[in-house]
């Protein structure tokens, strides 16, 4: 699967519109998900988010990351009915903790995610950023194996999770009972690293052991953000990403 990130957006007044344009032109191009966080624009991604789905929300899979010191007991509740209104939904499908960080107890965020969960806030929670030992200690914790999802990063020059992480999350391995989905930011690199990248522009499907993998079960790919001034530019980008899934 194929999606839509956010981050950059909703910082800057003037682009509002070119945003929410290049998100709409994604759901129409079939890049259902879209990722966003608390922390884009300090909240102003997911505004742009609210406006791009507005009357289509039954099309979109929403994906949103809290704070790490908003991941409190008392603070989570706060932080996920912020991210509600700035979104304008009733539910998060994908509630996600952005990175680890020593407090709160990786416990009590889960004990949270929990709640939320119960109360029809998220329909499914994961974590962001989780390295292998991370995720050893959180499936060692009650509940932990609800865990939906992981993003990480992922993409051709950043490869170091196929080490460790990703087989660890992709088996059967004990203390797992079935693979944790594996959702990859930044699939064509940082700025378009890899889409300009003199090398991979002579070798055809460069991109095609990623793009892949991303259908394969289990695997989501959510570009970090879709940076476009001019509409023309925003459709020739992302359409070439959703012919890309058929290669």
């Amino acid at each position: 699967m194929l999606g839509q990130g956010t981050w950059g957006m909703g910082e800057k007044k003037s682009a509002h519109a070119h945003e929410m344009a290049a998100l709409r032109l994604g759901i129409d191009l079939g890049m259902s998900l879209i990722d966003t966080a608390e922390m884009y624009g300090e909240g102003g991604a997911e505004k742009v988010v609210a406006d791009a789905i507005e009357g289509q929300r039954e099309r979109v899979f929403i994906v949103t990351k809290v704070y790490p010191h908003n991941a409190s007991r008392t603070e989570l509740p706060k932080a996920c009915e912020r991210s509600l209104k700035r979104l304008r939904i009733e539910a998060i499908d994908l509630y996600l903790l952005h990175w680890r960080e020593r407090t709160p107890p990786l416990e009590e965020t889960v004990e949270t995610f929990e709640r939320l969960h119960s109360a029809g806030k998220i329909k499914r929670w994961g974590v962001s950023n989780f390295d292998l030992d991370d995720m050893e200690e959180l499936l060692a914790i009650e509940n932990g194996r609800n865990c939906a999802a992981n993003q990480v990063l992922y993409n051709l020059e950043n490869r170091e999770i196929e080490f460790d992480l990703l087989p660890f999350l992709t088996s059967n391995i004990k203390p797992q009972t079935s693979y944790i989905p594996v959702m990859a930011y930044s699939p064509v690199g940082h700025d378009r690293g890899l889409l300009e990248n003199k090398t991979l522009k002579k070798m055809p499907n460069a991109t095609t052991p990623l793009l892949r993998r991303s259908r394969s079960p289990g695997y989501y790919v959510s570009p970090m953000s879709l940076r476009f001034q001019k509409p023309a530019m925003k459709s020739t980008c992302a359409t070439t990403r959703a012919q890309s899934t058929s290669n």
